[in-house]
């Protein structure tokens, strides 16, 4: 056999630090996405304020569904290659290597067990629902109680916060019950 054949284990060596790549890229990503959504709000909060037009607050429930989906998108993510890398690939690579089934990559479970785990989840699933849904629908009931609304801005914004409270949902959803594919670690 050549010395340049690749090994099984060299193959799923590889096929880790591929995923770990791709895990660390979506995290960098998924926390800048709370970041870019402050500075989308504080510019169309400070817009609407000196232009004394509630009706560019309309702007906020579009933009933090998208930029809050995109998140808890790349969170899912991020959690779907821990899984694969705790339940597939560390079994896979620990047996080949004869060591027992949790033997590779005991990172990807021993931070998991961390006392705090379920406070920091319900903290950030509330952190993760004031950026992403109280500010917008906060904005619309500003919008709502500033003055004239026109019919067809109404119905405008009864469909964003639909669709903000449907984002509300799906984060909540998401985060509990935090072990059953709720978000990374």
């Amino acid at each position: 056999m050549p010395e340049r054949d690749v090994t099984v284990g060299q193959l799923l060596l590889a096929e880790y630090q591929t995923v770990k790549d791709e895990q660390k890229t979506r995290i960098g990503f998924r926390d800048n996405l709370l970041y870019v959504t402050l500075t989308v709000v504080a510019a169309v909060i400070a817009a609407a304020a000196q232009a004394r037009q509630t009706a560019m607050l309309l702007a906020l429930p579009p933009v933090c569904v998208v930029l809050g989906w995109t998140y808890l998108v790349n969170d899912q993510k991020i959690s779907a290659i821990g899984a694969y890398v705790r339940g597939d690939l560390g079994p896979r690579l620990a047996e080949l290597a004869q060591a027992g089934g949790d033997a590779a990559f005991r990172w990807e479970t021993a931070h998991r067990g961390d006392a705090r785990r379920v406070s920091r989840k319900v903290v950030q699933c509330v952190v993760d629902l004031l950026a992403f849904c109280v500010v917008p629908l906060s904005a619309l009931v500003v919008y709502w109680v500033g003055g004239h609304v026109p019919a067809g801005l109404v119905v405008v914004s009864v469909l964003e916060a639909v669709a903000v409270v449907g984002l509300g949902v799906c984060v909540v959803q998401y985060a509990v019950p935090f072990g059953a594919g709720g978000g990374a670690g």
